[in-house]
């Protein structure tokens, strides 16, 4: 409390595993990774509490002892993300199509606003729904409203095992329509991903007897044109997915939210030079972009298609590119929690 209230200008940060979105000129930096630790975990009711700036990867370690798990797959955990910084920059990993995403787990936050404040809103009772729901207005907020400082998230009980396909595509299109079959039928896949070739690789989850069963329906009723994974490759592509190691280091990153009847239209638009792949079932675009390549030409290409960009890696200026239309009660809220322009601006 005492930091935001002596200093003018700041944005709060964690692991930077998304260093775009912290790179901000003429704030100062404050540094969460010290505030860590869980503060309260009951796995009998499946509910999980710690400091903000907790390790993502530690958190998840602590589950998995209780055989419970964070079932959206935070992005960038096993890079030093916390739980702040998962929070704040609102992103889900390629889990978050069965149970839901980030903003649909998060149930309490405590935080500082601009005036040096300490408040809470949601609580660490699932249940518990009194007054605005403040936890979810603060998923994706950029650090842009408050410091959060202790998060309580529900959890649920892991799958006793998971199963991973790989299906075949002659091109985009067809990669396109086996997807949307998945997604569309009783499968119930746990991750969905569509690669820019045309393949698709899909996650399951449950017993293992079970899915033994369902992955020999998927792979029939979609013509043999796949296989299931041996563990080890099927553990390094969900990693990578979820670090993000299939782009370039050097890569610019940059997510654009969309939906599946749109992909072959975008895609169409990309340069060649650009590698990308369409998470969560088709609703999100990733996109690698060179560095020495111009982020500008993105933007416009974005903006005429009227989509938003997040850069959330590398060095491209402002984080927002393309498309962004702010709700009003953004900034109602921002005049209320930072009235004196503490935190950067939205955009």
């Amino acid at each position: 409390m005492q930091a935001v209230r002596s200093t003018p200008s700041l944005l709060p940060t964690g692991g930077r595993t998304k260093n775009a979105l912290v790179n901000c000129e003429g704030f100062e930096s404050l540094e969460l990774t010290d505030l860590s630790g869980v503060t309260d975990y009951d796995p009998s009711e499946y509910v999980f509490t710690a400091k903000a700036g907790t390790l993502v990867e530690e958190a998840q370690a602590i589950l998995h002892e209780k055989k419970q798990y964070f079932p959206f797959d935070p992005p960038f955990s096993i890079k030093g993300s916390t739980l702040g910084g998962m929070v704040a920059c609102g992103f889900n990993g390629p889990g978050a199509i069965r149970y839901g995403g980030l903003r649909d787990f998060l149930i309490g936050v405590s935080f500082v606003d601009g005036r040096g404040n300490l408040l809470k809103g949601g609580g660490k009772v699932v249940k518990n729904a009194a007054g605005f729901d403040l936890p979810k207005f603060l998923v994706g907020s950029l650090g842009r409203f408050a410091v959060l400082v202790e998060l309580s998230f529900k959890v649920f009980p892991r799958p006793r095992a998971f199963r991973s396909l790989r299906i075949d595509s002659e091109n985009l299109s067809t990669g396109l329509e086996k997807m949307l079959r998945i997604a569309g039928t009783g499968w119930e896949p746990d991750a969905l991903e569509l690669m820019s070739d045309g393949t698709v690789f899909l996650r399951l989850g449950g017993t293992e007897k079970a899915l033994v069963k369902r992955s020999s329906t998927i792979l029939s009723e979609l013509g043999e044109s796949g296989e299931v994974l041996p563990e080890d490759l099927a553990l390094n592509f969900w990693q990578e997915a979820n670090a993000f190691s299939w782009t370039p280091k050097d890569n610019i990153l940059i997510k654009v939210p969309l939906t599946p009847k749109r992909i072959l239209e975008i895609d169409s638009l990309l340069p060649k030079f650009v590698n990308r792949r369409y998470g969560n079932a088709g609703n999100v675009a990733w996109l690698a972009w060179p560095e020495n390549e111009a982020i500008v030409e993105l933007g416009r290409m974005l903006a005429k298609a009227d989509l938003p960009g997040l850069v959330f890696r590398g060095k491209a200026g402002m984080p927002n590119i393309g498309s962004w239309t702010r709700a009003s009660v953004m900034g109602d809220v921002r005049r209320i929690f930072d009235p004196e322009g503490k935190f950067p601006p939205l955009s």
